[in-house]
């Protein structure tokens, strides 16, 4: 299971943590646990969440009190129509969320090898 520090989270999502940690403070569907330290340890599920009400507040213009009951319509069914396509957009999310920490990984990311000149 993927975990992801606040300081992950503020990178993807663009906020500080202070907002972060206030956020999940008002929205109960997001279950932060703490790891061995102390430190706040969010999963994909939560990432996901995030992600969704970024976009209820800073595109949609939501209250944060609008985006948290949006938020549970959609996770009872009863906010978007299209559940394949929502199934679809979560699914890709979680696919580039997965590539960004591929790529910014410490030792960067896989290389080739040098004498490999793809298809010809």
């Amino acid at each position: 299971m993927a975990a992801y520090g606040i300081g992950d989270l503020e990178k993807l999502l663009g906020v500080k943590a202070h907002v972060i940690r206030y956020w999940e403070k008002e929205v109960p569907l997001i279950q932060s646990r703490k790891d061995l330290a102390g430190r706040r340890v969010y999963a994909k599920r939560d990432l996901l969440i995030f992600f969704r009400l970024k976009y209820l507040l800073y595109d949609r213009r939501f209250t944060i009190e609008g985006a948290r009951e949006q938020l549970f319509r959609e996770f009872t069914g009863g906010g978007i129509e299209n559940q394949n396509l929502k199934a679809y957009i979560e699914a890709l999310r979680s696919d580039l969320v997965d590539l960004y920490f591929l790529v910014h990984q410490p030792d960067g990311p896989t290389q080739p090898p040098a004498n490999d000149q793809g298809p010809v």
